[in-house]
């Protein structure tokens, strides 16, 4: 018949653990929380020394503070550990809770404010001492005995401050890691130690550790957000048990099983009502606000709320394979899948963090040397230049740490699918938020895409000497197995019972329609191309109408033709017109329908272009024709389909779009992006966070190179000073953190 892809799809594996996962038996899959985990950049070594670890998976991800270890060896994943402590000394790491209340932010910002308080209560007594009580005895030296207590309480400081930092610029040495965060702000403060500066070099260290407190703030406010938004689990279910209900895990739970949801309680695991009529709140799902009906026999999805009444169901799937299993599943490996702009970022830090540490070599070394050898000599008003030069350079290496860079950006695109998620739209990675914005050519799918995909019979034309009832009934005994839309509603239009029991064979022939014997008569119904397959040459009625047809015959006698139509969506047209504003420059239609029926639809619609009666591969063909017209670097091309019969398509394409996919395993597993709500205006909310976001990010690199640049030149000449360093590293840092969150807001 004419259905759209009556196929077996494959599924897109986006988010699996690293390539390098070991496989076979006695794998085991391990989640911890990596706490005082702020830095981009720190997460990023780790991640790459964890994938160089053989007999090892593992997936870090920096937006939620989440480990994934998956290896078979006890070992290997101690080693694991170890590895992450060596790379990063402060952080703790302890094994995620299964219970999904408890991973809360840790007490690292708590930590750091008390060393921030004892610290700046040693570097208060020591300004003191140096500005009003022993001016001028830093010039003395260590054989005043007044300097040591000057110098004391600067030193205090400057270790309680200051020895996090130390000791992991000490382990990055051991690594032969030279070039991160803390080594260069170790140069620069001990540096500014040695020759005698040491108000900056302690509140260098000190305002470097206010920084680290606020940047931890506003990381964890970002996880929060995330968090807050994926408390959809629910922490127990009622299990039915010898006539008594016992709260449980809902891990516990078997498949068949029946759990109670009580008004008010969240449903902890997918199943089908037995008992009970209620209404559910699926906005925590879709981001839809209106309540939706439920009564014995429909789905309940975990993550829903049963709002008014105590309602009994049966466990259908495992809490592992849920629904709201498989959206925190794949909201929280969302920002594995890195976007191009995190990527360039990444490998620009690898080559811009030597290249100013050079820099700042020369600007200690040359200056000083030229003028010895009277070169620069006329720029020069007085000799003693040589730590004027050394203290320009240690600004410029505080001035020049990447914080800024590596830390907003990952923030921001994971801000944006956090966004996107509260909106409905579920991205599997950055990469594709990011790319969303790129769309040039949008394809979509027909049938429960841009229609309803609730088919009524309009009309049965009869032939040959068949009546309307036995035409009914023949396409209703070839539809009796089927659960397509138009098998239900020609069922529906027959209206009487069809006894499954004389159905000696089924065969559902992908893109033509079925083929059944039952009681001895061989039945036909689907599309034109069932006619006419091998073996098979039916005449038939050559037949015009809007709509979808479905031909019937029996014993190879064509029996006559059932027209049928699909109702297009509320919201189809109004977002078509909305996404040709947005500048998505092609909408193309492609179906395996027949012409009269997409053509309609099409005009309807406004689509551009159209292509029916396509079979599967021809549909991949359509779209591989469409990216040869495009610039690939720069223009994607988009496939928005059901999830479940389009996987092929939607693989196929730049991006695919599951619509509706609520519910859908293989939507999921598909779709590179999934509208859980089923609306097609979601499309427009995809745009809008898509660009919404990729302008925060792109804000933040000019904020960070803007202000870097200016104090860069500014620190080299010797108008800067540390305390302006500090600004244009763990200032515009903070800024852009927050700058990033705000996309989660609005």
């Amino acid at each position: 018949m004419g259905r759209e892809c009556c196929h077996n799809g494959g599924s897109n594996t986006t988010n699996k653990i690293d390539e390098g996962s070991p496989a076979g038996k006695g794998v085991e899959t391990r989640r911890y929380i990596l706490e005082g985990l702020t830095c981009a950049s720190c997460a990023a070594k780790i991640q790459d020394a964890l994938r160089r670890m053989p007999g090892l998976g593992s997936e870090l991800n920096f937006a939620t503070g989440t480990l994934v270890l998956e290896t078979s060896d006890s070992e290997t994943e101690q080693k694991a550990l170890e590895t992450i402590l060596s790379i990063e000394p402060h952080i703790k790491i302890r094994r995620a809770s299964e219970d999904a209340g408890d991973d809360e932010d840790s007490d690292n910002g708590s930590v750091i404010l008390k060393k921030i308080s004892y610290a700046g209560a040693f570097f208060v007594i020591g300004l003191l001492l140096d500005y009003y009580f022993l001016p001028g005895i830093r010039e003395e030296g260590p054989g005043s005995i007044d300097f040591w207590y000057l110098f004391i309480p600067y030193l205090s400081a400057y270790i309680i401050s200051g020895y996090d930092v130390l000791k992991n610029a000490a382990a990055g040495i051991s690594r032969k890691d030279f070039f991160n965060e803390n080594f260069l702000m170790s140069i620069a403060t001990l540096g500014a130690f040695a020759i005698g500066e040491f108000p900056e070099a302690v509140g260098v260290m000190l305002f470097f550790k206010v920084g680290e407190y606020f940047e931890d703030k506003a990381v964890n406010h970002s996880r929060r957000s995330i968090k807050n938004l994926l408390k959809i689990r629910a922490n127990y279910a009622n299990l039915l048990r010898d006539g008594r209900t016992v709260q449980v895990s809902p891990e516990d739970v078997s498949v068949g099983e029946s759990i109670l949801i009580r008004p008010g309680e969240r449903i902890p695991l997918d199943g089908v009502i037995l008992h009970g009529e209620t209404t559910v709140d699926t906005s925590a799902l879709t981001g839809e606000s209106m309540p939706k009906s439920l009564g014995p026999g429909d789905t309940a999805l975990s993550g829903m709320v049963n709002k008014n009444a105590v309602i009994t169901v049966r466990v259908t799937k495992p809490f592992r394979e849920s629904t709201v299993s498989k959206i925190l599943e794949l909201v929280e490996k969302a920002a594995a899948q890195k976007a191009p702009t995190e990527k360039f970022i990444t490998r620009f830090s690898k080559v811009y963090t030597p290249s100013v540490v050079a820099a700042a070599f020369l600007i200690a070394v040359l200056p000083p040397v030229l003028y010895q050898i009277q070169v620069l000599t006329p720029l020069f008003s007085h000799v003693e230049t040589y730590s004027e030069w050394v203290y320009r350079a240690l600004v410029f290496l505080v001035i020049a740490c990447p914080c800024a860079l590596v830390l907003s950006i990952p923030v921001g695109f994971f801000g944006g699918i956090g966004a996107a998620a509260k909106r409905g739209v579920l991205f599997k990675g950055s990469n594709y938020l990011e790319a969303f914005r790129s769309i040039h050519t949008m394809v979509f799918d027909k049938t429960g895409t841009l229609t309803e995909g609730v088919f009524k019979v309009v009309d049965a034309r009869p032939s040959n000497g068949f009546t309307r009832d036995e035409l009914l009934r023949f396409a209703a005994i070839a539809e009796s197995h089927s659960n397509h839309p138009i098998a239900k509603s020609i069922s529906e239009a027959y209206g009487g019972s069809v006894d499954e029991s004389l159905i000696q064979h089924y065969e559902e022939i992908p893109s033509h329609g079925v083929r059944v014997l039952s009681g001895g008569k061989e039945i036909l119904a689907g599309n034109d191309r069932i006619l006419h397959m091998d073996g098979y040459d039916i005449e038939h009625d050559t037949c015009e109408a809007e709509g979808t047809i479905v031909h019937v015959a029996v014993d190879r006698r064509y029996a006559g033709y059932i027209v049928l139509a699909d109702q297009v969506r509320d919201d189809a047209e109004e977002t078509i017109r909305s996404l040709r504003e947005e500048g998505i420059k092609r909408l193309v239609m492609l179906t395996g329908d027949g012409r009269e029926a997409a053509e309609m639809v099409a005009r309807v619609l406004g689509i551009d272009e159209f292509h029916a009666e396509l079979l599967p591969q021809q549909k991949i063909e359509i779209v591989k024709e469409l990216e040869r017209g495009v610039d690939r670097r720069r223009e994607k091309i988009a496939f928005v389909g059901d999830g479940i019969n389009d996987a092929p398509v939607l693989m196929a394409s730049d991006i695919g779009i599951a619509m509706g996919g609520l519910g859908s395993d293989a939507a999921i597993e598909a779709a590179d992006v999934v509208l859980m709500k089923d609306r097609l205006s979601a499309l427009l909310d995809a745009v809008h966070v898509s660009r919404r976001t990729k302008g925060i990010v792109v804000g933040n690199i000019a904020m960070a190179f803007a202000v870097k640049a200016f104090f860069l030149v500014f620190g080299a000449i010797g108008m800067a000073t540390m305390w302006e360093a500090v600004f244009a590293d763990v200032g515009v840092a903070i800024l852009a953190v927050l700058n990033s969150t705000r996309i989660l807001k609005g």
